[in-house]
């Protein structure tokens, strides 16, 4: 799906934010640093001016401490005022054995970084389909599931969940593409493979709902209606762990 002027120039100030913060991990890890990167919606596509994050990766020799992070965090507000609270960053040692950095994020890291700076590439095992597919029936799932039951049960969107409610509704259609892949893929990516493989009881006119919602940076208030589906949603989801 073609994106918007707006989501472009969005995605533009985004990357440059995340390129004026390269100088501030050089001064917060000093030579430990080994890279760091754009993940995501701005490394690949998809990007919404309005619900996207700022996905960065940074690999140092031993990790980062909270204290490195939260100094970085907060130039980043310092920086922008707009994206500087919306970068989220995924990292990890040498090793990849401490950090936080999942396994489909690290297939994105894998596939498709783009390099904002690199002293040495670092190139962890590739998680397994199995991998992948433990991590989702995991955290990921019960996470998604306590949510759906609790939008189900609401009487009203409270705007500050606006945009955790729209991932309820378009959560199925990444899920089910990293589930049956092992990739990772983007919102219309994940829709696109719902085309190609229907899954029995999904709701598939939900999904496509909240994506041209995404698309248009919209409020998805019109759509709360659909929290009703969100249970069936969760069961068919569910149906593929068998």
């Amino acid at each position: 799906m073609a994106y918007s002027t707006a989501d472009e120039i969005a995605s533009a100030a985004a990357v440059d934010l995340a390129r004026r913060l390269v100088p501030c991990w050089q001064a917060a890890l000093g030579t430990e640093l080994l890279g760091v990167y754009l993940i995501g919606s701005l490394a690949h596509g998809g990007f919404s001016r309005r619900y996207s994050d700022v996905d960065m990766a940074v690999v140092d020799e031993t990790g980062l401490s909270p204290q490195q992070l939260d100094r970085v965090r907060g130039e980043a507000v310092a920086l922008s005022a707009e994206w500087g609270p919306k970068v989220s960053v995924f990292w990890a040692d040498r090793q990849f054995s401490v950090g936080r950095f999942p396994p489909l994020d690290r297939i994105d890291y894998l596939d498709r970084p783009v390099v904002l700076m690199e002293r040495e590439r670092v190139q962890p095992a590739r998680p397994t389909l199995d991998e992948v597919r433990q991590y989702l029936r995991g955290a990921p799932f019960a996470g998604w599931t306590d949510r759906a039951g609790q939008f189900t049960a609401a009487e009203r969107l409270d705007p500050k969940d606006r945009k955790a409610f729209l991932r309820a509704l378009l959560y199925p259609a990444r899920f089910c593409l990293s589930y049956l892949t092992g990739k990772m893929g983007s919102n219309d990516d994940g829709v696109a493979f719902l085309h190609e493989q229907r899954l029995p009881g999904l709701d598939l006119a939900s999904i496509e709902s909240a994506l041209q919602c995404r698309h248009a940076a919209a409020d998805p208030d019109p759509l709360f209606a659909a929290r009703h589906i969100l249970p069936a949603q969760v069961e068919a989801c569910a149906a593929l762990f068998a």
